[in-house]
């Protein structure tokens, strides 16, 4: 029996605590010991936890995630059946048991505790990130036209084209619909809407050449990671070496390698992100796979950023009109800011040499 077992994530106020707590019994099995501590991820969602346990003569360490049931899901079928069926189980996280909350509100899934090993950017560790590097390009080129993109892209999602021009489609129609009575709109206000909405209609012009571009640069379709920071790419040391793991794939979908490597190589500073480019290449030309150009590659980048800037003007524009939500103006403020300041992944050519 484990002490405090029974009240434990109490004042989390999340639900399916007590199918969760049934499957941490089991997990830890006969072992007699005490929770140790209970440890928030994520101060923003109070979802994600580390737990350790004091067994007998040994402290077990485990993260619980409470999830969507949908997103549950994508995480299940990345860990159990897609990662293995290119030959990288070992590459994603280690999901030892899921939970359902008896009414369908969520499902807690157990993984085990990769501990503090995810890729500091700032540091830009070489060999590690170069470790990194390959899972990723191995992750892409194993994938690409592989049959169960159907199945990834129906219980994950597509973000090619269709996530940017649906992402401007929509923002549109959620900005066209802050207008008075449904929303109090003051000067300032007013002149934020219509700046972003003249900005999306620019992207909905440039969308046949942004296509086009993606459709002769692109390259293949594959499995995408969706939101590739350095906070969900682990290297952890083991016998062999480095291991590199990917964990968190709540965002996995089909589309263009190009979305995921804009996601990475931003979280690093300008003048590293050449370099780790390079071990991408080198990587990938093992597939025969052949990357453009840098600036054809900056075009690529610049779409999916300004696509994933399109999507986050739609929640809270969403919230404005329909719940008056306080924070939803600062919120597009900010999206205006990322705008803003967008400069080029890849450093330009005269840079690059200097």
């Amino acid at each position: 029996m484990i002490e405090g077992l029974q009240d434990l994530l109490a004042g989390s106020q999340q639900p399916g605590l007590a199918e969760l707590r049934r499957v941490l019994q089991d997990l830890l099995g006969e072992a007699t010991g005490r929770v140790l501590d209970e440890h928030n991820l994520k101060a923003s969602t109070k979802r994600v936890y580390r737990l350790r346990f004091a067994l007998d003569d040994s402290v077990r360490s485990l993260v619980v995630k409470c999830l969507e049931p949908g997103i549950a899901l994508r995480n299940e079928l990345v860990a159990t059946r897609w990662l293995p069926a290119v030959g990288l189980r070992a590459n994603g996280p280690t999901l030892l048991g899921t939970a359902a909350e008896r009414n369908g509100q969520c499902v807690w899934h157990v993984y085990e505790d990769l501990g503090d090993w995810a890729l500091d950017a700032s540091k830009a560790e070489p060999e590690r990130v170069r470790v990194a590097v390959e899972l990723i390009a191995q992750l892409h080129t194993r994938f690409a036209r592989h049959p169960l993109l159907a199945e990834c892209r129906m219980y994950g999602g597509d973000l090619g084209m269709h996530f940017y021009s649906s992402s401007v489609h929509d923002a549109i129609y959620d900005l066209e619909a802050l207008r008075p009575p449904e929303v109090e709109l003051s000067a300032e206000r007013l002149a934020l809407r219509d700046r972003l909405l003249q900005r999306m209609h620019q992207l909905l012009d440039q969308q046949t050449s942004r296509a086009q571009a993606l459709a002769e640069l692109g390259g293949p379709e594959t499995l995408l990671h969706g939101d590739l920071w350095t906070t969900n790419t682990f290297v952890l040391p083991t016998a062999h070496g480095w291991q590199a793991r990917l964990i968190d794939w709540d965002h996995a979908a089909v589309g263009p390698a190009s979305y995921d490597l804009s996601t990475f190589l931003l979280r690093f500073a300008t003048q590293h992100r050449l370099w780790i480019l390079q071990l991408y290449r080198e990587a990938a030309e093992h597939s025969a796979w052949h990357l453009p150009s840098a600036t054809d590659l900056n075009l690529l980048f610049e779409t999916a950023e300004y696509a994933r800037c399109a999507n986050c003007i739609i929640w809270p524009a969403i919230a404005l009109v329909r719940d008056q939500a306080a924070w939803g103006f600062d919120a597009l403020a900010e999206v205006e800011r990322w705008f803003a300041d967008w400069r080029p992944v890849l450093p330009e050519k005269n840079e690059a040499h200097a």
